[in-house]
């Protein structure tokens, strides 16, 4: 037989779509061609399977070999293919049987000595697999993660010659499993609430930001804890369902940074203010998961906020509405999922004091408006809690009193995220205006107080919807089934950010 098909997964974003490795053999000139939009790691493959091949005591076919991948409009690259091409050379050269290929999904880099090296994005190929119901091959170095996914059949190799061996009944592939253990969320070593001295409305504004995933804006002098809280909300966050953990682990599989000790984790980042917008958002020649990406299901912290570059942070308003980001190239589309939760610090003027009561601010009104307004309204709007936070007296200061810790907040937190999830399957933060006029009980008295607001701090619509949610998540945390004035007036107070700019206007 001079024809052998295999199949892998090419990586496509956080996608794995098929591909078929058709493997040719004709007479004419001895050599190797790839067809089917092979970039330079693809291509160079030939040098490396030849290699790999002798090396490892078989004969190379003095003959021509085509090996299509396809389809053959969908890009390809990596080392991934390498298993399955050298694979497919035994195949139809008649040095391996062909009837069992067909089971498998096959990945691997190969060595020039034959040993199979891990491949990035195993995760989603798994997924994928999974769903197909074939058997996936893998370098041992991938099994854990090829084996996250349940019912998953996954055969490991260190080396070409097992897999031969397997093929010619010589010997049996290792057939990997995740121990129940090794899936289950770790003890996580993670920053307690506790810690934090004071700040009553703030740990308040981070309850409710992790109740109900809402985006948070922390603004005040320098050195009032804005970066100690923020670090404090992962451990306060529901845990992840499983659904969630995958998603998580497939972005870190395709950027290659799988660790499966980060299982149940929920991602925090934390870029540079000097970050370019496709550090951000992802992008490059061969598109790659930006910061908002590798946040997914996770926490993006932006320190310093308007240090950053108005463009960088503009981009940020589909993300943050759509919950996913799409790269366009000449060559393809990419789109990742970005459902992250926006926690973001600032001082309000270049020197940090205005509105402190302990030090004097030092700028002009000029200048504090023209450092505010970095910052678009556009952009603020989407920030449903916008919170001060003041110097502590010193007496706060000097208290050994511990405050409440993270363990019993993340309860009173998890109660009232699973009241969303029955009420509406997601939270608060994501429900639409529809989903809000059908599933929010206002009382009449809340209703003219938010009215009221509206017309005084002149908010829009957006903002109007903004607050609604908010207040829908304090009456959760309230275990109260409408939302009534006091949820109301709490969640007006806990947009400040307009109360500055007015005192500057």
């Amino acid at each position: 037989m001079t024809l052998a098909v295999l199949y892998s997964r090419a990586s496509v974003g956080i996608d794995a779509p098929e591909v078929r490795i058709e493997v040719h053999l004709t007479n004419g000139l001895p050599g190797l061609a790839i067809v089917g939009m092979p970039e330079t790691a693809v291509r160079e493959s030939k040098d490396r399977v030849r290699s790999a091949l002798i090396n490892a005591g078989f004969e190379y076919p003095q003959r021509r070999i085509t090996v299509n991948l396809a389809p053959a409009d969908l890009p390809k690259e990596g080392g991934r293919y390498d298993l399955a091409i050298a694979l497919g050379v035994l195949a139809a050269s008649g040095q391996v049987p062909v009837n069992q290929l067909a089971d498998f999904e096959c990945y691997g880099e190969l060595s020039l000595s034959a040993e199979l090296r891990p491949v990035s994005g195993i995760l989603p190929a798994a997924l994928a697999c999974a769903r197909s119901g074939r058997k996936m091959l893998v370098p041992a170095a991938n099994a854990s993660e090829a084996c996250l996914p349940q019912d998953n059949q996954v055969f490991t190799a260190e080396h070409l010659l097992q897999v031969t061996g397997a093929l010619h009944n010589q010997q049996t592939l290792v057939q990997a499993a995740l121990n129940p253990e090794q899936r289950s969320t770790p003890l996580m070593h993670i920053l307690d609430l506790a810690d934090v001295k004071g700040q009553f409305q703030a740990r308040r504004a981070l309850e409710i930001a992790a109740a109900g995933q809402h985006h948070l804006l922390l603004v005040g002098p320098p050195g009032t804890g804005k970066t100690l809280l923020a670090s404090r909300l992962p451990g306060i966050l529901p845990a992840m369902t499983e659904q969630e953990a995958l998603e998580v682990m497939a972005l870190s599989s395709i950027t290659g940074r799988f660790d499966l000790q980060e299982w149940g984790i929920r991602p925090f980042r934390s870029p540079h203010h000097t970050a370019s917008g496709v550090a951000l958002v992802g992008g490059g020649v061969r598109p790659k998961p930006g910061e908002i990406s590798l946040a997914h299901n996770g926490i993006l912290f932006l320190d310093e906020l308007p240090e950053y570059d108005r463009r960088v942070l503009e981009v940020l308003r589909e993300p943050l509405e759509s919950g996913e980001i799409h790269i366009s190239r000449a060559s393809q589309q990419v789109k990742y999922p970005s459902q992250f939760q926006l926690v973001a610090a600032m001082n309000p003027c270049p020197c940090g004091y205005f509105g402190d009561s302990i030090r004097s601010c030092r700028c002009s009104a000029k200048q504090v408006k023209s450092y505010q307004s970095r910052l678009s309204g556009p952009l603020l709007d989407r920030i449903d809690l916008q919170v001060a936070v003041t110097s502590l007296p010193p007496e706060q200061l000097a208290s050994v009193q511990p405050g409440e810790a993270s363990a019993v907040v993340q309860e009173r937190v998890t109660l009232a995220h699973q009241k969303q999830l029955t009420r509406a399957g997601k939270s608060n933060a994501h429900l639409t205006g529809r989903e809000l006029d059908q599933l929010i009980q206002l009382q009449p008295e809340a209703s003219q107080l938010l009215q009221q607001a509206m017309e005084q701090l002149g908010l829009s619509p957006r903002s109007y919807h903004r607050i609604l949610k908010v207040a829908r998540t304090i009456a959760d945390l309230a275990d109260e089934e409408q939302v009534g004035v006091s949820a109301v007036s709490e969640a007006l107070g806990l947009r400040q950010l307009d109360r500055y700019m007015q005192q500057v206007g």
